[in-house]
């Protein structure tokens, strides 16, 4: 397809129908899962204490990486987000790697998220099996973000703020047991897998192997990227977006973090899917009015994300596609609603897929939803590694790019901060989930073959512009 084609409309395109405060509902919207559950498993590996750490290390890392990466895309508003920007700073192999990063981290933390949606079912009616619900979610909201963007991201606007509603509702309602005393028992990891009130060398094994769930507090906010074709004024709504979603979700991880391990017996709520409603047990009866809130409520945080995430992989599958880098067949856009709509459906494959594989996931000590958080966070961080990279690059190259638009405060040390962040982030994870990450490997490696496999195609066909009214200096 060419430029002209796609200028004037006769080649299929998505819709410009997104405005400032939809754009901030998909922003806290993808990550707001995080606030409801995942994050616990790190009080396993580093206890309370170890955790405060390693979550804010790892919040200054995304407040500064969303500040740089915010340039990126508001200057180039396209669709594959982090692929677009690592091929123009550094060609189409490293645009390539940025494009799977941001795929594997899109494509896993669905069916996470989709377990956790089970989980939550399952504690309000024990005979529903989570992994059956998991899969009724998929197919739900796989169809409504077919129906259309604009339909998908007003719903996804309104159970966000519901969910962050009920946030604040679980921090008001535990607040009346709030002792630093039950947060701080225990605080640190210790070596053996056990637990202290005192901090050691080994605690800072745990602090590092906690990066992950950390993570997860955050993971996906880059998604808003992928929808700036869909942006109706992506120079202005997009650095809004961002900067007020990071602010408003740094806020919440460390409130619940806080108040949910102030309740009571925090050791119980590490290992859990769903660690919120166990922690309002320490306060509120069962049977409560408080308590089915937050089951039902909490269901919007965990549907937020879920719905969010499906519009983020499936824009980035388009635009691998439609440039020849995936099967051409999944940048097809529905005729009617302008939505990628096959692009939806082959991620939600994958994501069914992982959901019935325990026997292939379940490894390395970890649950079957830990290790899928843990693959979407290396796919994450290498993402960011490339993203950050780029921005030197073209602030280097392209001086001009994005001038009239947003540039990152405090530059060079935002970006630095982010990049540094997040090779220590990768360093880790690699040391402490080396089986993890050896299959995380493998799938960059099963990409870069289809890659090498098809360059003579991509080389005949006349490219996609990645940079539409984006040239230097416009």
């Amino acid at each position: 397809m060419t430029d002209a084609a796609i200028a004037s409309g006769s080649a299929p395109g998505l819709k410009k129908t997104l405005s400032t405060f939809q754009l901030w509902g998909i922003a806290v919207g993808l990550v707001i899962s995080g606030e409801y559950f995942g994050w616990s498993f790190g009080w396993g590996s580093a206890g309370t204490l170890g955790f405060v750490f390693t979550t804010l290390f790892i919040a200054l890392m995304y407040t500064t990486f969303i500040f740089s990466f915010t340039e990126l895309t508001a200057s180039i508003p396209h669709a594959g987000g982090p692929f677009a920007y690592a091929r123009r700073a550094f060609g189409p192999k490293m645009g390539f790697l940025a494009g799977m990063a941001t795929l594997i981290e899109f494509v896993f933390a669905p069916p996470a998220i989709s377990l956790a949606i089970g989980g939550y079912f399952n504690e309000q009616f024990p005979w529903m099996d989570p992994k059956i619900v998991a899969l009724v979610a998929y197919l739900v909201f796989m169809a409504l973000n077919i129906v259309g963007v604009h339909i998908a991201a007003s719903f996804e606007l309104f159970i966000t703020i519901l969910a962050v509603f009920e946030l604040c509702v679980f921090m008001g309602v535990v607040a009346p047991g709030f002792s630093i005393a039950n947060f701080a028992k225990n605080g640190w990891a210790a070596a053996g897998g056990h637990f202290s009130d005192h901090f050691s060398v080994a605690s800072l094994g745990g602090m590092f192997a906690a990066i992950p769930f950390a993570i997860w507090f955050f993971l996906a906010i880059e998604g808003v990227a992928m929808a700036a074709e869909e942006t109706k004024n992506p120079k202005r709504s997009i650095p809004i977006a961002y900067i007020t979603g990071i602010l408003t979700l740094v806020a919440l991880a460390i409130g619940v973090m806080l108040f949910a391990g102030a309740a009571g017996d925090w050791t119980k709520l590490a290992s859990l899917n769903a660690p919120l409603p166990e922690a309002m047990k320490n306060i509120v009866s069962p049977t409560s009015i408080w308590f089915h809130m937050l089951i039902y409520l909490g269901l919007f945080g965990l549907i937020a994300s879920f719905h969010g995430i499906i519009l983020g992989y499936s824009r980035q599958i388009y635009a691998l596609a439609r440039e020849d880098y995936l099967p051409r067949f999944l940048a097809t856009v529905h005729p009617k609603f302008k939505t990628p709509w096959v692009a939806i459906l082959g991620g939600g494959v994958i994501g069914v897929a992982a959901i019935f594989s325990d026997t292939l996931i379940q490894f390395a000590g970890q649950t079957l939803t830990a290790n899928i958080v843990t693959m979407s966070v290396f796919g994450a961080i290498l993402m960011y590694i490339v993203s950050m990279a780029s921005l030197f690059k073209l602030r280097m190259v392209e001086p001009n790019l994005g001038k009239d638009s947003y540039r990152v405060p405090f530059y060079p040390w935002f970006p630095a901060i982010a990049l540094g962040g997040s090779c220590i982030a990768m360093l880790a994870m690699v040391i402490y989930f080396w089986q993890l990450a050896i299959v995380f490997v493998a799938f960059l490696a099963l990409g870069f073959v289809y890659y090498a496999a098809t360059h003579r195609k991509r080389a005949a066909a006349a490219p996609i512009a990645l940079d539409l009214d984006l040239e230097p200096g416009a």
